[in-house]
């Protein structure tokens, strides 16, 4: 037999409100600022899973083409490969060949080829930029829908004068509460994704400014063996072409 105490408890207690009502109860600017910050962070999330990897950094064939072109003296197909290629190491290296080809020296190579990938570096790193901007200011935001919901649930009791409904506050409590859950909902994945990917950048950028560096070095070794090589075969005022010097020695013993 059912006992019928049972029964009106059941009947006098509350419905469960479900997450999909209280977002649509709680629905106002604040909620609309976080679902727009969802999708700003989704949207970097995608870009980050495609982009950030070795083979868009760091891409092991075009760092082979171009030790390959220096190790041989090949610094005409250098110079064509590093145009063409949008790799970090390619525009280090078309960096350093630019200020050679203005006539710059050694030092003035090095320097912008530094100055190239400190930018290369920083643009990196900015990509995962909006993730932390997001991931910051997704809790405060939350927090600032909390806070207006909490006054206006209190502004209605006490336009009452404290006799509105422990059910009716608790309920306005509850959907001041939700903008605070979005805006948690919002920062956890952004600022694990943003620490996750930072990580992951400075790895790889640091592994490609040292092989830029490398690559620099073994440049800057080309283009001074060809500078030594164009300055021996230069004519030396005063002093006749070894060709003429042969002629004319044929020229006596005949």
């Amino acid at each position: 037999m059912i006992d019928p105490v049972i029964v009106l408890a059941a009947a006098a207690a509350p419905e469960t409100r479900s997450i999909q009502s209280l977002f649509l109860e709680s629905f106002d600017a604040f909620t609309v600022v976080l679902i727009l910050g969802s999708v700003v962070a989704g949207a970097v999330i995608v870009r980050c899973v495609m982009e950030i990897r070795e083979a868009r950094v760091l891409p092991r064939e075009s760092e082979r083409v171009m030790r390959e072109h220096l190790t041989r003296g090949e610094l005409v197909r250098l110079d064509e490969f590093v145009r063409r290629d949008e790799a970090f190491v390619s525009i280090v290296v078309r960096a350093a060949s630019d200020a050679l080809r203005r006539g710059a020296d050694e030092r003035g190579a090095r320097d912008s080829a530094e100055l190239v990938a400190s930018e290369q570096a920083a643009n990196w790193f900015r990509k995962l930029e909006p993730l932390n901007i997001v991931g910051n200011l997704g809790p405060l935001l939350g927090l600032a829908g909390t806070v207006w919901g909490m006054i206006l649930a209190f502004s209605a009791l006490s336009s009452t004068g404290g006799q509105a409904s422990p059910v009716l506050l608790s309920a306005g409590i509850a959907k001041a509460l939700f903008h605070t859950l979005l805006g948690l909902l919002l920062a956890v994945p952004a600022l694990t994704v943003f620490g996750f990917y930072r990580q992951r950048v400075d790895r790889l950028c640091t592994r490609a400014m040292i092989v830029s560096a490398e690559l620099v070095d073994l440049l800057l070794a080309q283009h001074a063996t060809r500078e030594v090589g164009s300055d021996r075969g230069r004519d030396v005022p005063g002093v006749p072409p070894m060709a003429e010097v042969v002629v004319q020695a044929s020229g006596r013993s005949a």
